[in-house]
């Protein structure tokens, strides 16, 4: 399994997505899910996958192989909107969903994925989308900026009482990380490296992007500080 986060905020947008891929409890694996498309200046791109490794993998090789095509008029960094992009990504999602579905159904198996497609272009808003493997999608809000896939029961309760758009891109990286931290604790699906990356408004770029190990110290710490918090809270509440 997997669980990627995104938000989008008034000053940009944090994404955070983990690396773990597993079939089996002795089948583990580290697969990036965190893709970036940029034309600096001009447009920036990210999209974070979950579900089948087969038909996420053959979607975003589809999506990379029209960016390197300049005849190929399919290519997301040559759509005029995001709402373009996401419609693109949908339609391939689709696609290809429907192609490995049919081959596993031979073996009663089924081929699901979801994805979160984020990003700006020049003259454009920021904008988010969380794709479902029928093509169809959603979109992040001013009522609701964050959009999840994967494991997201454990890390939504953070997301629900402290991100709204005016959430600074500091306290973002801060909530997202905190949100994955309580998805590590409770699901074992859910597994380090962590890939992090921000979009400030109207850079048209990726203007941070990280790798946080197992062993990443600053992670750590803000994961200890965060249980020693919740200890402490609970221990302040009155029992009604």
């Amino acid at each position: 399994m997997t669980y990627c986060v995104g938000l989008l905020l008034n000053q940009g947008i944090v994404l955070l997505s983990d690396t773990r891929t597993n079939a089996g409890l002795d089948n583990i694996s580290i697969y990036r899910k965190m893709f970036t498309f940029e034309a600096p200046g001009e447009r920036v791109i990210a999209i974070m996958t979950a579900g089948s490794l087969s038909v996420t993998q053959t979607v975003i090789a589809r999506l990379s192989d029209a960016i390197d095509d300049p005849e190929d008029d399919s290519s997301i960094l040559r759509m005029p909107t995001m709402l373009k992009v996401a419609e693109t990504v949908g339609k391939m999602l689709s696609d290809v969903s429907f192609e490995v579905s049919q081959k596993m159904d031979r073996m009663n198996q089924n081929a699901s994925a979801s994805m979160i497609v984020a990003g700006q272009r020049r003259g454009g808003p920021m904008r988010m989308f969380l794709i479902y493997k029928e093509g169809n999608f959603i979109e992040a809000t001013e009522d609701t900026p964050y959009l999840q896939i994967g494991e997201h029961k454990y890390g939504k309760p953070i997301l629900d009482r402290v991100i709204t758009v005016d959430t600074s891109l500091e306290e973002a990286e801060k909530a997202v990380l905190l949100s994955m931290d309580s998805t590590l604790r409770s699901n074992l699906s859910v597994g380090m490296p962590l890939d992090l990356t921000v979009i400030e408004e109207g850079t048209f770029r990726i203007g941070k992007q990280r790798r946080i190990e197992p062993a990443d110290e600053d992670f750590a710490q803000m994961s200890n500080d965060w249980s020693t918090a919740l200890r402490d809270a609970f221990q302040r509440i009155k029992r009604v």
